[in-house]
């Protein structure tokens, strides 16, 4: 639990934020940094941040605090650029699955959002990519956001996802008697096509496809190809015509594949890609984005939460395999960033995939990056501002004590959060008059 020192400064900087009022100057000193730009970790650094940009970084012995800055210090912490998670579903909660998520009314989605972006920016991640919402229910969330009226992270969404009819995103728990049908649904080149401009009309930043079967899908079969090629590159066509990436969920060899064929930016899961996948996606440029620590989440849990028998049988199947493959990927040298699918697990529980990705083969500092630098290139122009600790960036900002190179699970305990000069967390440090409170 958080102490309520905490727990009032998180409302007083929530009210003091939806004000308006913003602080000129931070002078900001911590321990250490680790900078994922440069692969290293630099000693007592500081920052000054000016309203929500980073304007100067150095040595805390040479680069001297503004007359006028209000000053936070975070001694024993290593401070690291606030993290990205590339794949989301922040509407959504993990104890409704299965036949239980039917009761769950888009409004009561979007309230959900409001609480599950609250802990996710308190566990330390500034930006969220939310690749599948209802009603466009993730959309609100980013605009109410944007606008002041909700703490969260910065959220790039994709509204609802695109995909055949009976495929893993469509609705295939009701009978027929119900024509229940998602609203992503498209079948044939010209359908899709129509529905990436829908869902760009009402508000997405990017395009999510469901290219193949899903785990937590019923009566599909999880590496089946659902969408084909020709599909697959009118979306992207359209989606890239009108500034858009596109994600495309796929776990099958041959989906992978062809979704990669047809351009896409990021494969999400890409739980059976073979070593011709990894190889086409390092020619395309493609992006793999892998949730390898809910596997033990949804195999503990899975039952209680009402994930039904068949998806838990799906996940035994697919869970190992996914993580092999992505031991595979790190070592042929695809491009790799940070997702991990929350929603199927407890939002806030992010920084718990980072252990995970060391375990199976990636350095702490390359799974920081993925989370950080690699992620905001894979944003292509959503994250030119993000990070890292720059110049010239977003002042998203987080505070761990120890150091995350030595043991990456230090994540997982953020004390201090900062997104966009503003301060969200402030835990058992000590605060100096006016540090960075609004």
């Amino acid at each position: 639990m958080k102490s309520m020192t905490t727990v009032i400064a998180a409302g007083l900087l929530a009210c003091t934020t939806l004000s308006g009022a913003r602080a000129e100057t931070i002078y900001l000193t911590a321990a250490h940094m680790i900078d994922p730009a440069a692969g290293k970790l630099i000693e007592s650094p500081a920052v000054i941040i000016k309203d929500d940009k980073i304007v100067s970084v150095g040595a805390a012995a040479s680069l001297a605090a503004p007359a006028d800055a209000r000053k936070i210090d975070l001694p024993g912490q290593t401070i690291v650029p606030g993290l990205i998670d590339m794949h989301t579903h922040i509407t959504s909660r993990p104890d409704k699955a299965g036949y239980e998520k039917l009761s769950i009314s888009v409004p009561a989605q979007a309230v959900t959002g409001v609480a599950n972006a609250a802990k996710t920016l308190q566990a330390g991640f500034t930006t969220l990519r939310n690749v599948g919402a209802p009603g466009y229910a993730d959309v609100a969330l980013r605009d109410s956001i944007n606008s002041g009226e909700t703490a969260g992270p910065r959220l790039f969404v994709s509204g609802p996802a695109i995909g055949a009819t009976g495929g893993h995103c469509d609705e295939n728990l009701l009978p027929a008697s119900y024509h229940d049908t998602r609203e992503g649904v498209a079948d044939g080149v010209d359908a899709v096509r129509k529905k990436v401009r829908e869902v760009h009309k009402y508000g997405a930043d990017l395009i999510k496809l469901c290219a193949t079967g899903g785990v937590l899908s019923k009566g599909d079969v999880v590496g089946a190809q659902q969408l084909t090629y020709e599909e697959m590159k009118a979306a992207v066509d359209e989606a890239h015509m009108l500034g858009l990436k596109v994600a495309a969920h796929a776990h099958g060899t041959s989906g992978v594949a062809d979704a990669i064929r047809a351009g896409v930016d990021t494969i999400e899961h890409a739980s059976l890609a073979d070593a011709d996948g990894m190889n086409l996606a390092k020619t395309m440029g493609a992006v793999f984005d892998m949730d390898i620590y809910n596997d033990d989440f949804i195999l503990s849990e899975g039952a209680k939460m009402g994930i039904l028998q068949e998806s838990l049988d799906k996940e035994r199947m697919i869970g190992r395999a996914q993580r092999e493959t992505f031991k595979k990927a790190v070592q042929a040298g695809v491009t790799m960033t940070f997702g991990t699918d929350a929603g199927v697990y407890p939002h806030g529980d992010n920084a718990k995939q980072f252990a995970k990705m060391v375990e199976w083969g990636m350095t702490p500092m390359q799974a920081i990056q993925a989370a950080t630098t690699t992620a905001a290139k894979v944003l292509g122009h959503l994250g030119d501002d993000l990070g890292a600790i720059q110049p010239g960036k977003y002042a998203d900002i987080i505070a761990v004590p120890g150091d995350p190179l030595a043991n990456v699970a230090v994540l997982e305990h953020v004390k201090f959060v900062m997104k966009g000069g503003v301060v969200y967390r402030q835990d058992d440090l000590p605060v100096v008059k006016y540090a960075g409170v609004r």
